[in-house]
């Protein structure tokens, strides 16, 4: 496994694993299997703890003494405590937006909006979501807070966990996604920041209940197939 620049050999494991974790490679319940990780992307199994103990201020991992890594469950209740999280932080994050960027800042804020459009237009779900957290989470400059992007950026995980469920929703459902997050924007480049606030809490909400739904459907699914296979 090559080490890239920006990245430790800890923290790259560290995203693989949660990688697996957001594609249901690896499900709710089950055990990190260091040997299995270590052999596979032939690193030492001591850095694969080191990349654990990492993975689990994401909340996508529990870590347990005698039991090892486990992967978090992904409840309603869980959810909904997630994107209120959500809420708080990226409403924080526009605010500061609206009240500081400059004339460039504001250049690649439209020119994210032109992509959102395209990726709504060809429904790519999560490209469209991704272009959003991420993009929120690289805007230090603006925001001026180290320590609320750092809590920010330790959310992105579960978020990109739970908005991977979202992959099939209709394309009505993005579009409304994708108005909601104009407003956002709107709001961000007419320097009205409570607005901006607010409209990122509609969004985060939006999302949540994308997810909720998605979320109800995989377990009915799941209970429909083990009663089908207790017969």
């Amino acid at each position: 496994m090559q080490e890239q620049e920006k990245d430790s050999l800890s923290e790259q494991i560290a995203k693989h694993i949660s990688e697996q974790i957001i594609r249901g490679e690896l499900v709710e319940g089950e055990r990190i299997q260091e040997l299995r990780i270590s052999s596979e992307l032939d690193v030492s199994r001591g850095s694969v703890r080191e990349a654990l103990l990492l993975l689990e201020r994401t909340q996508l991992i529990e870590i347990y003494p005698r039991r090892g890594a486990i992967v978090s469950e992904m409840s309603a209740q869980q959810v909904r405590a997630l994107f209120e999280m959500c809420a708080l932080l990226s409403g924080q994050i526009v605010q500061r937006m609206a009240e500081t960027w400059r004339t460039h800042e504001a250049e690649r804020i439209q020119a994210l909006l032109t992509q959102l459009h395209e990726e709504t237009r060809q429904g790519h779900t999560e490209k469209f979501y991704d272009l959003i957290f991420q993009g929120l989470s690289r805007q230090h400059e603006m925001v001026g807070n180290p320590y609320l992007m750092k809590v920010y950026q330790e959310l992105l995980p579960s978020l990109r966990r739970s908005y991977f469920l979202t992959l099939n929703i209709s394309h009505r459902e993005l579009q409304e996604s994708f108005e909601l997050f104009k407003l956002v924007t709107d709001a961000v480049l007419i320097r009205k920041s409570q607005q901006a606030t607010l409209f990122m809490d509609d969004f985060c909400r939006h999302l949540r209940n994308l997810v909720l739904e998605s979320l109800t459907r995989m377990k009915q699914i799941e209970l429909a197939w083990a009663r089908r296979s207790r017969r």
